[in-house]
């Protein structure tokens, strides 16, 4: 059990210390506490995938400022003595020495690993900890982001009605997501695939399915802009292996608002949208990905953007960054003063209160919605019945004050999984027929079977 290990490790290090005398009486808990917080994140890094790092921040300014967001029990002196305390009995390596610059007020943090015989011990606890360690519901969620000299960092701020409603809400929503258990139905043969898929991708961290609940973050330092939700595991999903996540053991669909900014830029604007599809009108339907990209980048923006942006692969378009950019301008006279304008952010806030009030909807029914950025994962059946789509069309009328579309057209894309022996109809899988199958889904269903013996 990690707590015996805990219990283990506090005795291992204060032998180390040769101190003459016991530490205070005030000290002592804050010094166990980051004994179980340390051993808490290696064992979530072992079992993430891939495996990861873990940090640790020597700033000792960073363990006071922002108190909102910090770990009361957590201090820099004690913190950083469990981590020298690691480092002498041999139980971590540091992978990457942190930096920080007085003058820039930039740095990193230090990284570091599990080494042999802690990695052992970690691999032979019981259960999971994904399982095991319950999430905090109490710590705060409703996060307020800006920029200082470019940087992002946090803010704190004083609550209001507003964010009271927030923080209520998505605890209520994390709640509902804390009854079930979402998990990944990869093949094990495929894990090695995925996880060379995740290292090498620029913004992916390795999947920690203890990541099971949502923070809200604002940015640039207002209620208003921004607004979405991060930090849940399925949101480091690569998009190709999404349909393979399941929701207490069946499978899902992935539900997706068409054209969404489009449309909540047009309604801004006062103008209508029409039945063309907003980026298929752009280069006669070919090429809707990258153009779909530039024109997301375009309203993000705060300045016109002369040169594409490094994420936009343009290497399939036998045409210029500033053609493709006159060419959306062009097909969208009617929002074109909006290109370029940095009003992207104020788009996240009004897509984020959508999601809000769809992740409610069905947190009303338990059944959770799973968003990433404006789409939703749930149970495929909530999108055969229409119930996804009647969710997402009132959550847009609320937001907006109007129907998404005057005229009745599909405002709503989904897909779910299937295998090659499938029929036309989606498959959910019962538990019974999961634990008698062949062990090519082993990590997966090990999992479910904790997560079923421990309810």
């Amino acid at each position: 059990m990690l707590d015996e290990l805990t219990q283990e490790v506090i005795k291992r290090i204060e032998a180390s210390e040769g101190r003459s005398r016991s530490r205070k009486a005030e000290d002592q808990p804050r010094f166990e506490h980051a004994v179980y917080v340390l051993l808490t994140d290696l064992w979530k890094a072992v079992k993430s995938t891939p495996v990861r790092e873990c940090s640790i921040n020597k700033r000792s300014g960073w363990y006071s400022e922002n108190p909102r967001y910090r770990d009361s029990l957590l201090t820099y002196k004690q913190t950083i003595a469990v981590f020298d305390g690691l480092l002498r009995i041999g139980f971590i390596e540091v992978t990457r020495e942190g930096h920080f610059d007085r003058t820039t007020y930039q740095g990193k943090t230090t990284r570091f690993v599990a080494r042999d015989e802690l990695l052992e011990r970690l691999q032979e606890l019981d259960g999971h900890p994904a399982i095991s360690i319950k999430p905090d519901l109490d710590a705060e969620t409703i996060i307020l982001r800006n920029k200082v000299d470019g940087k992002k960092v946090l803010q704190e701020y004083e609550d209001t009605p507003a964010t009271e409603r927030y923080r209520e809400n998505l605890k209520i929503i994390n709640s509902c997501f804390l009854k079930h258990w979402f998990d990944l139905e990869v093949q094990d043969t495929e894990l090695a695939k995925l996880e060379s898929r995740i290292a090498n991708h620029a913004t992916k961290e390795p999947i920690d399915f203890s990541q099971r609940t949502l923070v809200r973050i604002f940015s640039n330092g207002s209620f208003k802009q921004g607004g979405r939700y991060y930090r849940a595991w399925w949101q480091n999903v690569p998009s190709e292996y999404r349909k393979y996540i399941t929701i207490d053991e069946k499978r899902t669909a992935e539900f997706d608002f068409s054209q969404l900014n489009p449309h909540l830029l047009y309604h801004s604007n006062y103008k209508e949208l029409g039945s063309e599809d907003a980026y298929d009108r752009v280069l006669d339907g070919e090429h809707r990905k990258v153009v779909k990209q530039a024109f997301n980048a375009m309203v993000q923006a705060s300045t016109p953007l002369k040169n594409c942006p490094s994420e936009i692969d343009m290497s399939g378009l036998e045409m210029s960054w500033a053609a493709l950019r006159d060419a959306i301008i062009k097909a969208h006279k009617p929002i074109a003063d909006l290109f370029f304008k940095g009003v992207g952010n104020h788009l996240q806030f009004q897509d984020s209160n959508i999601a809000e009030r769809v992740m409610l909807h069905f947190a009303g029914m338990d059944a959770p919605a799973l968003p990433v950025h404006d789409s939703f994962i749930l149970h495929h059946a909530y999108g055969e019945s229409g119930e996804v789509e009647e969710a997402m069309r009132r959550a847009f009328y609320q937001e907006v004050g109007e129907h998404i579309s005057k005229i009745d057209k599909e405002i709503l894309t989904w897909t779910y999984r299937k295998d090659e022996d499938d029929t036309d109809e989606p498959k959910t899988l019962e538990l019974d027929a999961i634990l008698s199958g062949d062990d090519d889904v082993s990590q997966w269903r090990e999992r479910h079977q904790l997560w079923y013996a421990q309810r």
